[in-house]
């Protein structure tokens, strides 16, 4: 019983981890339709921004994690503001181009940092036990800061006119524009807020999992399956479907192995959108 409650500790923990970058991913795609290949590539640049701030500036951690929420928010910002804005009604540009900056984002950091894992470790250790439950104290830190960012990202869209006027922008582009409502101050903050939150979690994880250039692409397709199976553009879709990704990946894993783990989540996700291809909490779309 204790083994299959800390288990669930870090299924938590990993679903609130998803829930961020699924966040950022269905953020970007609900506002610009926008499906953004380059989310991982914000996720390693959280990551490898921290470690330098930490390893190389000798900078404490908590302030290496505002620099890495920075500097993945400028960086988006100006991307969509410079990039693709220019193309951001050909979706299959869009496509293109984000999928060619994640590839230089990649290359950039092999050629700065190498192709090694740098030494990358959390800076809080040892193991919280209660009875025979056991839930380190790393994953404990990231569970708070994550849900602390989740509920504000929840309180932006839901209860500020931002995040009014980015709903509206989400649910019909054409009257929100007539209503007053500026795509060019709403996109490149939506990307910005987007990008900040998959930086964030890069620099929260890496310490925890792993670092090196290539790491965002399992990122990437867990963000995509994540979305996908809460319903595209559903925020809360996203949140429920992160968590279900989380215990369902912990729980497979422990009790029946790593390939078969993936093996069943897959098999789960694809069950569901067979009996609701819109996902989750997403809407039917009716064509004529």
């Amino acid at each position: 019983m204790e083994g299959f409650i800390a288990t669930g500790l870090i299924g938590i923990s990993l679903g609130s981890q998803y829930t961020l970058l699924a966040l950022g991913f269905t953020l970007i795609f609900g506002i610009l339709g926008v499906v953004n290949f380059a989310h991982g590539g914000f996720y390693v640049m959280g990551g490898y921004v921290a470690y330098y701030c930490t390893s190389m500036l000798g900078l404490s951690y908590p302030v290496a994690l505002l620099i890495a929420v920075g500097s993945t928010a400028m960086l988006g910002w100006l991307f969509e503001t410079l990039i693709l804005e220019r193309v951001i009604e050909d979706h299959q540009a869009t496509l293109m181009v984000t999928m060619g900056f994640y590839l230089v984002m990649a290359t950039a950091i092999l050629m700065i940092f190498g192709a090694e894992s740098p030494e990358f470790s959390f800076p809080i250790a040892g193991v919280w036990r209660a009875g025979g439950v056991y839930f380190p104290y790393a994953n404990m830190v990231v569970l708070g800061v994550c849900l602390a960012a989740i509920v504000l990202v929840y309180w932006l869209v839901y209860r500020t006119n931002l995040g009014r006027a980015m709903r509206a922008m989400a649910e019909d582009r054409a009257v929100a524009s007539a209503l007053g409502m500026r795509t060019k101050v709403l996109f490149p903050f939506a990307f910005a807020l987007a990008t900040g939150l998959a930086g964030l979690t890069g620099a929260l994880v890496t310490p925890i999992l792993a670092l090196a250039p290539h790491v965002g692409d399992p990122v990437l397709a867990f963000s995509f399956l994540t979305v996908i199976l809460g319903g595209l553009g559903s925020v809360t879709g996203a949140t429920v479907a992160a968590f279900i990704v989380g215990l369902v990946e912990a729980y497979a894993a422990v009790y029946l192995g790593g390939s078969k783990g993936a093996l069943t989540l897959f098999v789960l996700v694809l069950i569901i959108l067979v009996i609701r291809p819109q996902g989750l909490l997403g809407k039917e779309v009716r064509r004529a």
